[in-house]
C-alpha cells in the first residue's frame, strides 16, 4: 500500500513539474508568454551598486508581474494547464485550475503606460527631462520587454522658504519648528520627501490642537526656471484651508462606554442623560461597576480643558487596545454644542469575551522516539474589576521509544499545572512610572510539573514568580523578577539508574535536589522593527542569582563541608550573567546576513561548587550548534559519554558558554527561503570534574570550540515559518589537538559517515 502510495505521489509530482516545463501548453499561435520587464538605467554618474538598486526598484513597479516561479519553474502556471486551461473543467481539474494563475501574456503589457510610470518615478526623485523607450525581445513562444530608462540630469535644492504669516497663532506654530525641516539645501529633490515635510509639519499641530488640520493643507511650490539644476522650494499654507483647521481646539466632555454593544445604526454620539462625573473628568456609562473607575480613568490621557494633543490620543488608543479586555475599541470627536473650537470626545469599548478556554495537541517525533503533548488554558479577563488576566492550565504529556533497543531514560510521562495573574500595572509600595506610553505589568506565577523518567526516576519541580516587566520606549523593554523560586525534589531513582550513575557520574547532577532563590533582571533592546534600515541589531542582557545574601549571612561553604539547606534540601548560591547580541544586515529586499554572539558566564560560591542543573548551559541543538545533537556538545574537550546503542548521551552542562553564528538568508520564491549558515561554541566548568577532565575554562578555550556548518530551507507562511537544516560537524573539539577539523574524513557517499555526521533539524521559527 505505501509503495502505491509512494508512487502515486510521484506521478502526480511529475506531471505537475512536466506542466511547469511547458508553460505555453495553451497559448494561441498568435499569443506569447510575458517572462520579464527589465529596467536598464543609461547614466554613466550613477555607481553601479546604486544604479543596480536604482534598476531593482524600477523593475518592481512594472505591471503586470510575469507568472510566479520556484526553483526555475511556473509551478502554478502548470497547475492551471493541468487543470485544462481556458477550457471549462469540473472535478479534480477544476481544483487543480483554481489552485493555479492564468498565464500572462505579452498582450497585457501596456508599454505606454510602463513608461510614463518609470519617467514619473525618476521625476520623483530629482532626476528632471528623464525619458523611457522600450521594445520587445521575442522567443519562441516567451517574451520580454526592456525598457531603456534615461534619467536627466539631478536637480538639488538651492533655497527653502517658508512663506508663512506669522502674525497667526498658525503660522506662528508652523515657524516654530521650520529648523526641523525635512527640506535640506543641497539635497536631491525628492517627491518623497515632500510629502514626508507635509507630514511633519501636520503633526507638530496636531499635538499643538490643529485636530481639523490636514497635510493636504500645506503647499510646496517648486521653481526649477533658474538653470543651473537647482530649485527653489516655497512651503505655504493653501489659501482655501478652513478657518476650523487654523484654530487649535480643546477637550470638553469626555465619555466613555466601557459596555458598548454596536447597533446597526452605528455608534451613537448623543449625551447620556443621567450620569455622574468622575474625577471632574470624566462620564463612565457603568451602571453595573463591571469595571473599577480609577483604574479606567488611569489610561485616559486626556482631560477636560485640555488642548487636543495626537500623543494623548494615540496613547489612549494603545492602552485601551492592550488592556486585553476590550474586541473593539472606537474613538470619536465631536463638536461641542456648548463653547467654540472645543470637542466632546467618545469613547465605544466593546468587550472581550470574559471567559475563555483554549486546547491545544502537539505530536513530536524524532528518531525511534514518538510522543504527544496536551495543554489545556482558561483564561479569565477582569479578574478583579481591574483588567486583571487570570490564566490556569494544565498539561501532560508522553514520549516513548517506538524503535531500536530500548534505553534507560528514554521515555517518560509528565504532567502539570500553573496559575498565572497579570495586572496592568506596578503594585509596588514605591511609586514610578517607567512610561506613559506603554502599560507597565506586575505577574505573579506558581506552577507545577511531575516528571516520570519510568525506568530512571521521578522529579517534583515547584516554581513561583513575581515580577515586573514595562517597555521603556518601542526599542527598550525591561523584566524585573523580584523573586524566582525554584525547588526540584527527585524521587524514586532506580537501581538501574544508580548503576549507570557509578559508571556515568554526570547522570548524578540531574537528580540532584534543586532549590534556588532570588531576583533576575533582563533588559531587551531592538531596533529589527525598523525595516527602512541596513543593520538592525538585538540585543539582550540578563542577570541571574540565588541565595547571595543567606548564604552571606549563614556563612555557608561547600568546600568546607558547612552546607546550609532550607526545607531540608540545599539552596544554591550563584551569580549568573548573560548576553545574546544579533546583528542583521540588508544584502537586498530578499537576502540578509544575521549573526550572533552569545556569552553566558557564572560565579557560583558559598553553598554551591557549580550552577544547578535547570541553570546550567548547554550547547547543540536546533538553535545552537546544528551540527551536534542538543545537549551533546562539552564540556570544554570532555568526551560525550554514549549510553546504549541509539546514542543516547548523557546531557553535557556547563558554567560558561559562548557561541557564535552566521547565517546568510535569502529568497527563492513565494514562501519559500534558503539559508547556508556556520555555528561555533562549547560550554565549560567553572572548577575541574575529574569526571569530565579538560572541562574546565581555561585561556584556551577559543582552541575548544565545535564547528558546525550547513544548508537549510525556511517555509514561511506568515504566521509561522516551518525551518528544516541539514548540518555536519567541521571541528570536533573533543578529537586529539591537531585532528580537530575533521574536512578530510568527509565522505557524503558514506553511509555511515551520514548517519554519524548529518544532524537534520526540524524546527518553528528562526534559530535567532
Amino acid at each position: 500500500m505505501r509503495t502505491s502510495q509512494r508512487y502515486a505521489w510521484m506521478g502526480l509530482i511529475s506531471l505537475i513539474l512536466a506542466s511547469g516545463c511547458n508553460p505555453t501548453k495553451h497559448l494561441a499561435d498568435d499569443e506569447k508568454l510575458y517572462t520579464a520587464g527589465n529596467v536598464t538605467i543609461h547614466k554613466d554618474s550613477i555607481p553601479k551598486e546604486r544604479k543596480d538598486a536604482f534598476e531593482e526598484h524600477l523593475e518592481g513597479m512594472l505591471t503586470p508581474k510575469p507568472n510566479k516561479k520556484f526553483l526555475g519553474m511556473r509551478i502554478k502556471l502548470g497547475l492551471w494547464n493541468m487543470g485544462g486551461g481556458p477550457d471549462s473543467t469540473t472535478g479534480i481539474k477544476n481544483w487543480l485550475k483554481k489552485q493555479g494563475e492564468e498565464p500572462v501574456l505579452l498582450e497585457d503589457v501596456n508599454r505606454e503606460y510602463n513608461e510614463n510610470l518609470l519617467r514619473n518615478r525618476m521625476e520623483n526623485l530629482g532626476f528632471f527631462n528623464a525619458y523611457v523607450t522600450s521594445d520587445t525581445a521575442i522567443n519562441g513562444k516567451f517574451a520580454e520587454v526592456n525598457y531603456n530608462a534615461f534619467p536627466g540630469n539631478i536637480y538639488r535644492i538651492a533655497n527653502v522658504d517658508f512663506e508663512i504669516d506669522s502674525a497667526t497663532h498658525l503660522g506662528r506654530d508652523i515657524l516654530s519648528t521650520k529648523d526641523s525641516t525635512l527640506l535640506k539645501i543641497g539635497s536631491n529633490y525628492n517627491l518623497d520627501i515632500i510629502l514626508n515635510e507635509r507630514d511633519r509639519i501636520d503633526n507638530d499641530l496636531k499635538n499643538k490642537g490643529y485636530y481639523y488640520f490636514s497635510p493636504d493643507n500645506i503647499l510646496v511650490e517648486v521653481d526649477s526656471t533658474n538653470g543651473t539644476n537647482k530649485v527653489d522650494m516655497y512651503v505655504t499654507v493653501k489659501p482655501e484651508t478652513a478657518s476650523k483647521a487654523k484654530s487649535p481646539q480643546k477637550i470638553g466632555n469626555i465619555f466613555i462606554y466601557p459596555n458598548y454593544k454596536q447597533t446597526s445604526e452605528g455608534f451613537r454620539t448623543a449625551r447620556p442623560r443621567k450620569s455622574q462625573l468622575f474625577r471632574d473628568n470624566y462620564y463612565i456609562m457603568d451602571p453595573q461597576n463591571t469595571y473599577r473607575k480609577p483604574v479606567l480613568a488611569n489610561h485616559i490621557f486626556f482631560h477636560k480643558g485640555d488642548t487636543y494633543n495626537r500623543n494623548d490620543h494615540n496613547m489612549t488608543i494603545s492602552h485601551l487596545v492592550n488592556l486585553n479586555a476590550f474586541k473593539f475599541v472606537k474613538n470619536n470627536f465631536v463638536d461641542s454644542p456648548d463653547s467654540a473650537n472645543t470637542m466632546d470626545v467618545y469613547y465605544y469599548l466593546t468587550p472581550m469575551q470574559r471567559k475563555s478556554i483554549r486546547f491545544e495537541v502537539l505530536g513530536k517525533t524524532a528518531s525511534v522516539y514518538n510522543g504527544t503533548e496536551a495543554n489545556v488554558s482558561w483564561t479569565l479577563r477582569n479578574a478583579f474589576k481591574g483588567f486583571e488576566t487570570l490564566n490556569v492550565s494544565v498539561f501532560g504529556g508522553y514520549e516513548t521509544q517506538t524503535g531500536g533497543n530500548v534505553n534507560l531514560n528514554s521515555s517518560y510521562i509528565r504532567y502539570g499545572a500553573e496559575v498565572g495573574i497579570v495586572w496592568p500595572r506596578l503594585l509596588s509600595p514605591y511609586k514610578w512610572a517607567p512610561s506613559r506610553r506603554f502599560i507597565p505589568k506586575t505577574y505573579a506565577k506558581v506552577g507545577y510539573e511531575f516528571l516520570n523518567r519510568r525506568n530512571a526516576y521521578t522529579l517534583n519541580s515547584l516554581t513561583m514568580n513575581y515580577g515586573y516587566n514595562w517597555k521603556e520606549n518601542e526599542q527598550k523593554q525591561h523584566d524585573l523578577a523580584v523573586a524566582e523560586i525554584i525547588y526540584v525534589q527527585p524521587r524514586n531513582i532506580s537501581d538501574e539508574y544508580r548503576a549507570q550513575m557509578d559508571t556515568v557520574p554526570t547522570l548524578r547532577h540531574i537528580v540532584d535536589p534543586q532549590f534556588s532563590f532570588g531576583p533576575n533582571y533582563s533588559y531587551t533592546f531592538t531596533n529589527s522593527m525598523e525595516k527602512t534600515r541596513k543593520h538592525t541589531f538585538y540585543v539582550k542582557t540578563g542577570l541571574n542569582t540565588s541565595g547571595n545574601v543567606l548564604g552571606l549571612i549563614q556563612g555557608a561553604s561547600y568546600e568546607n563541608d558547612n552546607i546550609k539547606k532550607v526545607f531540608g534540601t540545599a539552596y544554591a548560591q550563584f551569580v549568573k550573567a548573560e548576553a545574546d547580541f544579533r546583528h542583521y544586515m540588508k544584502l537586498s529586499s530578499n537576502s540578509q546576513l544575521a549573526s550572533r554572539l552569545m556569552i553566558g558566564t557564572s560565579y557560583s560560591y558559598g553553598n554551591s561548587r557549580s550552577l544547578p542543573y535547570l541553570k546550567q548551559y548547554f550547547s547543540g541543538g536546533p538553535n545552537g550548534l546544528r551540527a551536534f545533537r542538543a545537549r551533546a556538545v562539552g564540556p570544554g574537550i570532555a568526551v560525550p559519554e554514549n549510553i546504549g546503542e541509539e546514542n543516547f548521551f548523557a546531557d553535557q552542562t556547563g558554567d560558561f558558554k559562548l557561541e557564535l553564528n552566521t547565517e546568510y538568508r535569502a529568497q527563492i520564491s513565494g514562501m519559500f527561503h534558503w539559508a547556508a549558515f556556520v555555528d561555533a561554541g562549547n560550554i565549560w566548568l567553572q572548577r575541574q570534574d575529574d569526571n569530565k577532565p579538560g572541562g574546565r575554562l581555561s585561556k584556551n578555550f577559543y582552541k575548544e570550540l565545535a564547528v558546525g556548518a550547513g544548508l537549510g530551507l525556511r517555509v514561511d507562511l506568515d504566521f509561522l515559518v516551518v525551518r528544516l537544516d541539514l548540518a555536519t560537524p567541521l571541528r570536533v573539539p573533543y578529537r586529539p589537538p591537531g585532528d580537530r577539523w575533521v574536512f578530510k574524513y568527509i565522505d557524503i557517499r558514506d553511509s555511515d559517515w551520514r548517519k554519524n555526521n548529518l544532524v537534520f533539524n526540524l524546527a518553528i521559527g528562526y534559530p535567532f
